[in-house]
Parts: C-alpha cells; structure tokens; sequence
C-alpha cells in the first residue's frame, strides 16, 4: 500500500484525537519522507544525529522550513551538538547532565530548545528513560535553566499485546502529564497507537504502519 493509503486509515483512527502524528523517518530515505510530506505530513522522527543531519541537509529548502523536526533517540552528551538547534524537538531527555548539556549548546546557538522527559515507568533494563518518581526533582531543576523549554513527557511502551498493560502504563502517563501540567504526551508507536491515543497521548510517532 501507499503511503497515502496507509495515512488515510490512520487519519480514521486519529480524527477524534487530533494529535499530532510524527513520522519515523529513521529507517527511510528522503524519497519517502518526500512522499509523506507530498501527503501533508509535516513532523519528522530520526533517532541518531549525524545521520539524520546529513539526511536533513539534503533536503530542498522550501521543505526543510516547513517542516518540523523531532529527534526521539537516546541522546549522548557528545552528540548534542548536532541535535540543537537542528531539531525542533528533543523527545529524549533523560538526565539533569543531558538538560544541562542541551541548555548550554541552545544558549551557544542562541535558541529555546524544546524538550520532553523520556519517562521509563515500564521500568525497562534495556531502555533508557527516568523512573516516574525522579520527576518531581528534574522537573524542577530543569525549569531553572533558561535555554530549555519543557514541552512534555515521552514513553516507549513494551512490545507485547497485554492491552491492559498497555493501557496502564499509559494512563499512567497521562497522570504525570497532568500533575506536573504539561502541554504535550509523546507515546504511541505503529502497534500500539491506538492504545496510546485512548489514554491521552497529544504525540503518536509512526514508521512502519505508514511506510510499509
């Protein structure tokens, strides 16, 4: 199926929700990207910052600066260079060491950078992420810093079909959002969005259910 096609069923899904669908444009190359933004997509996904730059500074002009930015890899402090600025959104901050590194860079570069906390309440070995209930001390910290903007929260669910488990940590997501009254709740990828969508997500990030 097309792109097109594909969008069309999940714009069905989505037409209640109204969140923003980012593309996963990590495992594509600028053809499709193109193609996705020829069909009215305008938020972009990558996941590792040289790569994606070069991908990014091959594209055309007028689509560049239309279109919008998120960068949702695991972020090292040595790449951050590459990633401020250059991304309107960092969806995966997971340190006070990492905000502060961002903080530093963006007022280098004289910018705001937007950022969301990568949440891990699945509490995951494998993944990265902060533990729900060292939160309350990021947050903040990290609003004393005057180059970052807290924009939101971000998870990456388990792979599994527990729907219920789904829909928990989700929900729990959602809950943190609220507390800590923040604008945007970045979950839901290809298998699970639908999921995510029911629980409040304003953020769904999609590869292979659009470009496959």
């Amino acid at each position: 199926m097309s792109i097109e096609e594909n969008l069309e069923k999940i714009l069905e899904v989505t037409k209640n929700y109204n969140p923003v669908i980012i593309a996963v444009t990590k495992y594509y190359d600028n053809n499709r990207m193109l193609e996705a933004y020829r069909c009215g997509l305008r938020h972009f996904a990558e996941s590792k910052a040289q790569d994606a730059l070069e991908k990014i500074n091959r594209i055309d002009d007028t689509v560049k600066s239309q279109s919008i930015y998120h960068f949702i890899g695991h972020l090292q402090t040595n790449k951050v260079k590459y990633v401020v600025g250059n991304f309107d959104y960092i969806h995966s901050v997971d340190s006070l060491k990492l905000a502060r590194c961002i903080d530093s860079e963006a007022n280098k570069k004289g910018v705001v950078q937007k950022i969301l906390i990568q949440v891990n309440n699945a509490q995951e070995s494998q993944k990265f992420g902060v533990n729900p209930k060292e939160l309350d001390n990021l947050i903040e910290e990290i609003s004393k810093l005057k180059f970052v903007s807290l924009e939101g929260l971000m998870n990456i669910a388990p792979l599994c079909n527990d729907a219920k488990k789904l829909q928990m940590l989700f929900s729990e997501m959602r809950e943190l959002k609220e507390k800590f009254k923040l604008k945007e709740l970045s979950m839901g990828m290809s298998k699970d969005y639908k999921i995510a969508l029911e629980e409040g997500a304003t953020m769904i990030r999609l590869g292979t259910i659009l470009f496959n």
